[in-house]
């Protein structure tokens, strides 16, 4: 197992040591990060091993990760070449990435020994990026590849295209191009929909779009989304992907996004239907659903009474 972590925090490092732990008893090799190992001061021996090769998740069979949501973004970029399967163990606020609660860890360690658990591919987003036609940087995106303005005081006009026809004019704060992963991250912030995760597809959101159409648009996996920033205008832009690995765009850049080569495995534990997900994560109210589910759970509590 690679064991991934946010040892700044306290309590993550705590986790972190303890799921080591637990995993080696069980006659198991935890791999670790050398910066992460020196963090958590474990060394090699009795069970755990330092990474030593560019792609430190090849040849195990599991990444667990020990932190919040950008943690497992992290996770996912150290592991998009392999797609070794990423468990994370949530310990930030939201979590939509993560699988497991801290609380949870003794169940999640049987799980993990047990190999009770499944991995669904999650689509992800290959990022171009262009100046005067010329191939400046390729990368990846697993939530979204967001067009963002350089400069606070002014808008980033742009031209958006799909499918090789230009589409709109934009002066904008930005634009969001997500997955369905990325759905309930900044696109959710940015007024874009959320899209179950097994929908396949692309969403594009504009950010505070100065226009009369600016609406968010879902379109189909295999389009070609491109983002053009206008040349000749003094408006720069800045590309995130996954809001961790950032690129300068002058005017007159242009950023193509498109269906990923390669997925990104998510582990889960759990059958619980995407709905219930959202609604735990978001603490959304429920109260009074009569549903045939909660009927039948109802009739049964009635009868052992």
């Amino acid at each position: 197992m690679l064991l991934v972590a946010h040892t700044g925090r306290d309590d993550a490092r705590d986790v972190a040591r303890s799921f080591t732990k637990a995993l080696t008893a069980h006659g198991m090799v935890v791999r670790l990060l050398p910066q992460e190992a020196g963090d958590l001061a474990l060394g090699t021996g009795d069970g755990v091993e330092i990474a030593t090769e560019p792609d430190p998740s090849r040849d195990c069979e599991l990444v667990v990760v020990i932190g919040g949501d950008g943690t497992i973004l992290r996770a996912a970029e150290l592991t998009h070449e392999v797609c070794t399967p990423v468990l994370g163990v949530n310990l930030g606020h939201v979590g939509f990435l993560a699988e497991a609660e801290y609380d949870d860890l003794e169940s999640t360690i049987d799980a993990v020994v047990q190999r009770r658990y499944t991995a669904e591919d999650r689509l992800t987003l290959d990022v171009a990026v262009y100046r005067d036609g010329e191939l400046i940087t390729r990368t990846f995106a697993l939530n979204e590849a967001s067009v963002e303005k350089a400069a606070r005081e002014r808008m980033l006009e742009v031209v958006v295209e799909i499918d090789g026809r230009p589409l709109s004019r934009w002066g904008c704060d930005g634009v969001v191009c997500a997955t369905p992963t990325g759905s309930t991250a900044y696109n959710f912030s940015a007024g874009g929909p959320v899209v179950w995760p097994e929908v396949e597809a692309l969403l594009l959101v504009p950010i505070s779009a100065h226009a009369l159409f600016a609406r968010p648009l879902v379109v189909s996996p295999s389009s070609t989304l491109a983002v053009e920033v206008l040349a000749g205008t003094e408006s720069a832009g800045v590309l995130w992907c996954d809001g961790r690995r950032a690129v300068e765009l002058p005017p007159g850049a242009r950023i193509e996004v498109r269906r990923g080569r390669l997925p990104v495995r998510l582990v889960r534990l759990h059958e619980a239907p995407f709905t219930d997900r959202l609604v735990a994560k978001f603490d959304l109210p429920v109260e009074g659903w009569r549903g045939s589910a909660e009927r039948r759970r109802r009739s049964t509590e009635e009868t052992d009474a």
